[in-house]
């Protein structure tokens, strides 16, 4: 399957997302989760993924503690904090703005 770059500025809105949705999940799970809702589409590399969920933990985005996988390998676990949910909806706003622009852009092109 072809996969298609994931589009610049949209990596936090797409972690913060998933995470809304499950309480908590590693960063493998994170990325299988993006794949999957894509339908395969998109794919997040681990050299993209770990730098975003370590600035999300420096912004106080997401919180990470350690634990065990179901296959018991030990696995640093993000959660959304409150003020993840608050960029969650700035994130999402922003996104569904420039969407909206550059639908207008190609229906009047």
């Amino acid at each position: 399957m072809h996969r298609d770059e994931i589009p610049p500025g949209t990596l936090y809105l797409m972690i913060l997302k998933t995470l809304a949705r499950r309480r908590e999940l590693h960063g493998y799970e994170i990325a299988k989760t993006i794949q999957q809702n894509s339908e395969d589409v998109l794919q997040v590399e681990e050299g993209s993924l770990y730098p975003a969920l370590q600035r999300m933990l420096v912004k106080g985005w997401v919180k990470a503690s350690w634990g065990a996988t179901a296959e018991n390998r030990r696995a640093r676990f993000y959660r959304l904090t409150p003020l993840g949910r608050k960029q969650l909806e700035i994130e999402q706003s922003q996104f569904e703005r420039v969407v909206n622009a550059i639908t207008r852009v190609i229906q009047t092109a």
